[in-house]
């Protein structure tokens, strides 16, 4: 598929969810937003005793954490009290990673859990509402920080309440990159090495940060111009593809395809940007 056709499938997702009016939308953030800020709460108490905090590997460089489970814990409570009927598809608990049909709402409760365990301030809470698999509402929450990004369908994308786009960067030598590294799967690993120099010799730098909700934000919110990832799941992207899609962006798999809110490979950026990286991965 061509950046072009991702372009038109963008916009297609982009429309507002099926079955939720302006105002169940503006709920639904609510709940995401509240959701999210009980949930970050509880990882800056975590943080006051990282010390004592024990890690447990759930694969191969992937750890979680006593404050992953209790922060995702906060998020099931307050989703549970607004919306009785709704599935939570977390990372540390999920119930059903197939679910789209009514009200889903995808949440990572401590994106960056390497960054938190080592005492690196950049992690974030992320949670998106979708209806029936369209996504209608998201909010990422910068834990260290407190920065807030919110979007809706249809309705924009903002940063502590001001409306945020993607940038206006149009030339790779002016462009600011980022990027996740695989880290568990030799084949990726090898995939992956070869992209970097084409990207690198192009671009006036890349930056590999190690929290995708917050890349992705940043992204919408034209701090970075582009970014790119072989594998996310739906927890690390669900809110990131709503922010960049309403800030004017556009989200694909490597392959050109818009992004679906399920285990993928993301490409993202401003639409110059996005079908010049989308270009020079595959020649990398």
């Amino acid at each position: 598929m061509s950046a072009s056709d991702a372009s038109q499938g963008n916009v297609q997702a982009n429309a507002p969810a099926p079955g939720a009016s302006h105002a169940e939308r503006r709920a639904l953030l609510a709940t995401c937003v509240a959701a999210a800020a009980r949930a970050a709460d509880v990882v800056r108490a975590g943080a006051e005793r990282r010390a004592t905090l024990e890690w447990e590997s759930k694969g191969r460089f992937d750890f979680v954490s006593d404050v992953d489970r209790a922060s995702e814990a906060a998020l099931a409570e307050v989703i549970a009290q607004r919306h009785p009927d709704a599935t939570l598809l977390a990372e540390e608990g999920s119930p059903d990673a197939g679910a789209t049909r009514g009200l889903v709402f995808v949440a990572d409760p401590l994106d960056g859990t390497t960054n938190f365990l080592h005492g690196l301030p950049w992690y974030a809470v992320s949670i998106a509402a979708l209806v029936d698999g369209v996504l209608a509402a998201g909010a990422v929450i910068n834990v260290p920080t407190g920065a807030l990004f919110t979007a809706t369908a249809g309705g924009g994308a903002r940063h502590a309440g001001a409306p945020i786009h993607v940038s206006a960067i149009t030339d790779p030598s002016r462009a600011l990159i980022a990027t996740g590294f695989p880290f568990s799967r030799e084949d990726e690993i090898a995939r992956y090495v070869p992209m970097l120099p084409a990207v690198m010799r192009a671009t006036s730098g890349i930056r590999r940060a190690g929290a995708a909700a917050l890349d992705l934000a940043d992204v919408a919110c034209g701090r970075y111009d582009a970014f790119w990832e072989l594998r996310l799941a739906p927890w690390d992207l669900a809110a990131g593809v709503l922010l960049i899609r309403e800030a004017g962006g556009i989200v694909s798999t490597l392959e050109g395809a818009p992004c679906p809110v399920a285990e993928t490979s993301c490409v993202a950026g401003n639409p110059t940007m996005h079908a010049w990286l989308l270009e020079t991965l595959h020649e990398g």
